[in-house]
């Protein structure tokens, strides 16, 4: 194998790695999932946990094959440059393709990502209102808003009692699926009584 066919090949699997990325992600084409997330990271999220892009990831690996390919068969086969030259610009060009998808990734793509923490999802202490009444021993539904996106759940009393429609109810307890629930006056009540 000469150097030309060595670096062809690279260009030629990088590029078709950089296609393949694309047409999943645009045509929704399904493809086994593969993870190469187990890089190195560079700085820290907020929350003191690891956080931002691996700079070794797939889009950086096509990126690099794709450029340093390229490179290296253009200098090999049409300049005829000494291949230790070639190589030696030719990684380079790769590591400068790979920077930028990098930068695109982490400064770009990821500038707004945030881990996600449980306790903004937790369903104890949420106040909703009943968009379907509760009836003695049934079932009615919640409708709350958590994380800035509204959604709906089936919710029981939890004395067995019925609840009417429109009555602002808080959830003391979450299981199975289902929110089981008090009224806020009874709820604010029993608060007051113990303070």
């Amino acid at each position: 194998m000469t150097w030309s066919s060595f670096y062809l090949i690279c260009f030629l699997v990088g590029f078709g790695m950089s296609v393949l990325s694309l047409l999943s992600g645009s045509v929704h084409l399904h493809l086994p999932h593969l993870h190469f997330d187990h890089g190195v990271h560079l700085g820290h999220a907020h929350s003191g946990g690891q956080g931002g892009a691996a700079w070794f990831n797939l889009g950086t690996l096509a990126a690099f094959l794709a450029w340093f390919g390229g490179t290296g068969y253009l200098l090999d086969h049409y300049y005829g440059v000494w291949f230790v030259v070639a190589l030696g610009v030719a990684s380079l060009s790769g590591l400068g393709g790979a920077s930028v998808v990098f930068w695109f990734l982490a400064k770009v793509l990821m500038k707004h990502e945030a881990a996600l923490d449980p306790a903004d999802y937790e369903m104890v202490g949420v106040l909703g209102k009943l968009s379907m009444p509760i009836r003695a021993g049934g079932t009615g539904e919640l409708i709350y808003t958590q994380g800035g996106t509204r959604r709906v759940s089936g919710a029981r009393a939890e004395s067995g009692a019925a609840i009417a429609k429109g009555t602002e109810v808080v959830v003391t307890r979450y299981e199975k699926g289902i929110a089981y629930v008090r009224g806020w006056e009874e709820f604010a009540g029993d608060v007051e009584q113990r303070a």
